[in-house]
């Protein structure tokens, strides 16, 4: 169960236990019913951009928002974030991308909101710290509960299998 490291040997154990059941699926399927219709760059563009606007208008706003294949949840991250440096006219300029993997276009919108929310907040914080995730958390209060069911959903993934979500719609 490595999406759980770092958690009580108890929680383990009882997500162990929900799997074995074949609870959990039913549990992440119960809770996370809804789905959405962002399923485009542009759409998920406009989404992030939204939220950015509302939270955190202050800080830079990023050239590019986009869904990502070559980006595997499962494997290696959610979600990137990056700063380009481009020599432009003899100056220069620094563009900010945010890259979202593709998997979340058909997941719950809940687990997108908090990626989304992650890769915004490294707007102003670079580093997973208190303000980050206090950040984090001011764009979206169930943050830490949302990414702990996301860790429970990867845990499935890695035990019984995919979960789909688009028998939801």
């Amino acid at each position: 169960m490595d999406y759980l490291i770092g958690y009580s040997d108890e929680i383990k154990k009882k997500v162990h236990m929900l799997v074995s059941q074949n609870k959990l699926s039913e549990i992440l399927l119960q809770k996370y019913s809804a789905t959405h219709n962002i399923r485009t760059d542009k759409a998920l563009y406009d989404y992030a951009f939204d939220l950015k606007n509302i939270f955190i208008k202050n800080a830079p706003n990023p050239s590019k928002i986009v869904f990502a294949n070559d980006i595997h949840a499962i494997q290696h991250a959610l979600g990137l974030h990056k700063t380009i440096s481009r020599v432009q006219g003899g100056k220069l300029k620094a563009k900010k991308e945010i890259r979202i993997a593709s998997m979340f276009k058909n997941a719950p919108l809940e687990f997108l909101r908090m990626v989304v929310v992650h890769e915004l907040a490294h707007l102003k914080e670079q580093e997973h710290n208190k303000r980050f995730y206090n950040l984090c958390l001011s764009m979206e209060p169930d943050y830490h509960q949302i990414e702990f069911d996301f860790r429970l959903y990867q845990t499935h993934v890695e035990l019984v299998g995919e979960l789909d979500w688009g028998l939801l719609k």
